[in-house]
């Protein structure tokens, strides 16, 4: 029995009913991760696993129910604080951090009692669409090593896909989970802006950040959407809505409901391959009963331009934090407190951080922020009210994820644009808060190599619409086994 592609519910029927126990789920997992080579873990907490897995069997001996994720082991990205676990956002400048305290949706799987196999790489600070900037070595696609798994949210991916990991936590920003799930051929949701506390979870940029998971299948993201969301008094950003029954509701009945096609994401230049499928899926959809609409999002070519401004000048914020006094790498050739700031940075930081804060200082600086930051924003703005727009006419949106299959390692180093370009069919909706999904959808060779890679649907949704995602999503993995296919590697 393949256990690491199981889903969280047959996991969880083998847990309750004692055919497996929870410390040899652990140690299966484990040892799995001991003979990977692809570069998924930042820290493997094999002794905390295991102690997590024996109070999860104890547990689940006792009288009473069980939670859903109680025993079940999972990976958390890098930028979760666990306390007192190693926690790095894939930066030297944190390389020997321990946070004493959990971020928000840590403690809610704590309360689960799930088990915590560890932390997976990223691009630093998440800074990135490849997987190759973090400062412990780039992740490998299971697909085939000689390609990048997408990014930031890399070694979750990654990890998900090689069956390292049941699920895991992860993060995006503007296309941090939808890229990487897309080329990595797993089911990823980023929820509405607000819908899951960012609290104690590294920031990138503050107004964009959202907080989700990738998983073997939709059902699997329902269900941990549920022990996700709501209101936390930490984050004054999440919303008051309640958080609904998603697994509960689950509808696999099409009929009816309009999905719109937005002709700005089939964009010049795309793999054919990827297109193909995407539109494929488009017409299995429409076999499932929707009703499909052609729409318009003009806007949509701004998107990445916006971004560029935006996030930097947020990063560039956050990361002032980084000092050298409070926490962090400090130098150890200083000669003066300026010294200090100047060389602990300069150590600790990667060369894309170094990027993006020059970039966002620049813009926020007097005499440009008007001209760049405040024009951005207003543009944000003009996408934020067409979406809406949009939605008054459909339910959810279907399109592709990524207008390429993953490309070889080492193609992004000498291309300070290339996370913008990768992720320009994502970024307008995390301008806009939007929630989606990434689903398999099928597979496509690049042009240069005979290959077959996953390809990614992506589906959007209105803010709160989480309910209508994954019902779209969930109905077309009903009808399709993609999401069932494995890399040959991780068999």
């Amino acid at each position: 029995m393949a256990l690491e592609f199981l889903s969280l519910t047959e996991l969880r029927k083998l847990l309750d009913s004692k055919k497996v126990s929870s410390v040899e789920l652990a140690k299966h997992f484990l040892s799995r991760i001991k003979n990977n080579g692809g570069n998924s873990y930042i820290t493997v907490c094999e002794d905390g696993a295991l102690k997590q897995a024996g109070d999860a069997d104890a547990f689940i001996n006792s009288p009473g129910d069980n939670p859903l994720l109680c025993g079940i082991p999972y990976a958390a990205k890098d930028l979760f604080c666990t306390d007192g676990v190693r926690t790095t956002a894939a930066s030297k400048i944190l390389d020997q951090y321990l946070p004493p305290y959990n971020s928000t949706v840590i403690n809610k799987l704590n309360g689960q009692k799930s088990v915590l196999l560890g932390k997976t790489n990223l691009d630093q600070f998440a800074h990135g669409s490849s997987g190759e900037t973090s400062a412990y070595g780039a992740t490998k696609n299971p697909w085939d090593e000689t390609r990048m798994p997408g990014g930031s949210s890399s070694g979750s991916c990654a990890a998900v896909a090689a069956g390292l990991a049941s699920w895991a936590t992860a993060t995006e920003t503007g296309g941090s989970i939808r890229v990487p799930a897309a080329l990595t051929g797993v089911s990823g949701w980023k929820p509405t802006y607000g819908r899951v506390s960012r609290y104690g979870v590294i920031a990138m940029a503050s107004s964009l950040d959202s907080i989700g998971a990738v998983a073997h299948s939709v059902e699997d993201l329902a269900r941990l959407a549920e022990v996700f969301s709501g209101r936390d008094e930490k984050d004054s950003t999440t919303g008051h809505q309640g958080v609904p029954a998603y697994a509960a509701d689950l509808d696999a009945d099409l009929e009816g409901v309009k999905v719109g096609v937005p002709k700005q994401y089939f964009i010049d230049g795309m793999n054919p391959g990827v297109k193909a499928r995407v539109m494929e899926s488009i017409k299995e959809l429409e076999k499932l009963g929707a009703v499909i609409v052609d729409v318009d999002l003009p806007n949509t070519k701004y998107g990445s331009l916006v971004y560029a401004i935006v996030c930097p000048s947020e990063v560039a914020s956050n990361l002032a934090r980084y000092d050298g006094i409070r926490y962090g790498h400090v130098t150890s050739d200083a000669k003066d407190l300026l010294q200090v700031y100047e060389k602990s940075r300069a150590e600790g930081f990667g060369n894309e951080a170094k990027r993006r804060i020059l970039t966002g200082t620049y813009v926020l600086s007097a005499g440009y922020a008007d001209e760049y930051y405040k024009k951005a924003q207003r543009v944000r703005g003009l996408i934020v009210r067409e979406f809406a727009e949009v939605f008054k006419q459909v339910d959810v949106l279907a399109c592709p994820t990524t207008a390429d299959v993953a490309p070889k390692l080492g193609h992004a180093a000498d291309d300070p644009l290339f996370g913008y370009v990768t992720d320009q069919l994502n970024i307008p909706g995390s301008l806009a808060g939007l929630p989606a999904l990434s689903i398999p959808c099928g597979f496509a060779k690049p042009a240069d190599d005979d290959v077959e890679l996953p390809v990614g649907l992506q589906i959007i949704g209105p803010q709160w619409g989480e309910q209508k995602i994954l019902n779209v999503g969930y109905a077309y993995q009903q009808a399709t086994d993609w999401h069932k296919r494995h890399p040959r590697a991780a068999e």
